[in-house]
């Protein structure tokens, strides 16, 4: 039925997959690689591979399994879009989501060109909600142009690790965007208008907007624990999120 998170804008996550590949900076310091390899070690159920690519069809009836509506983040270990998960499996997942429509799925994915395609024959399910990864210009702004040509519920950023300014961003069709540092003990810096660079353009776009967390670096520059350097940005928090059930664009 999955496993509880502690991810502040999902409840439960869902990984048919474990394993990815590093595609792009935000990938460097990979938690869901750390994560995989302690798994490994412990023997896990699951893990055996460690955090190379593994399909795990055992787990397809997870969700199926929970009648209460619950939001599962699915692929936390992975990325469901990776190159070589086939399509015929993306498909079973696909199904499964469609057939338990009380639950709302957020898919996330740095492989926002092959998500473009394999909804292109396809219709993305009204329950789930489709994001990519945005941690820099040059690799995260062209995925929300593709993810931009999906026809779904709810398209939304994760611009978590921010590493850099991202300028003026495009976020005509774009529902939900959520922003964080990187935590973990190589964590890179963000800068705080960084962040508010985006909530000011979400603000002017009447687009959702989540800030996570600071991670590893706090507002003034100093590295200290996560939990230290807390959620506040710009002296609140940002807890916007679409409402569950929604069926189409907010905007």
């Amino acid at each position: 039925m999955g496993t509880e998170s502690k991810i502040e804008w999902t409840e439960r996550t869902w990984n048919p997959t474990t394993g990815c590949t590093k595609v792009s900076p935000g990938c460097k310091h990979c938690y869901a690689e750390v994560m995989a390899r302690r798994l490994q070690a412990m023997g896990a159920p699951g893990y055996g591979n460690g955090f190379n690519l593994t399909l795990l069809a055992k787990r397809l009836d997870e969700p199926r399994q929970r009648k209460k509506a619950t939001v599962y983040f699915v692929n936390s270990m992975s990325d469901l879009f990776h190159e070589d998960v086939p399509d015929s499996f993306l498909d079973q997942v696909f199904k499964v989501i469609t057939e338990t429509p009380q639950h709302t799925y957020q898919i996330l994915t740095k492989r926002a060109e092959r998500m473009a395609e394999y909804f292109s024959t396809r219709k993305a399910p009204v329950n789930v909600w489709l994001g990519v990864s945005v941690e820099n210009r040059k690799h995260g702004l062209p995925r929300i142009d593709a993810l931009r040509t999906v026809d779904a519920a709810i398209r939304f950023l994760s611009v978590e690790p921010l590493l850099e300014d991202l300028g003026r961003l495009d976020l005509n069709g774009i529902d939900w965007v959520i922003v964080g540092g990187e935590s973990g003990p190589k964590a890179r810096p963000m800068h705080e208008e960084w962040a508010l660079n985006v909530q000011r353009q979400c603000d002017r776009d009447h687009v959702l907007f989540f800030f996570k967390q600071w991670g590893g670096w706090g507002a003034d520059g100093k590295r200290r624990a996560k939990s230290k350097n807390g959620r506040l940005l710009s002296g609140r928090t940002w807890d916007d999120m679409p409402k569950l059930g929604a069926q189409a664009s907010l905007l």
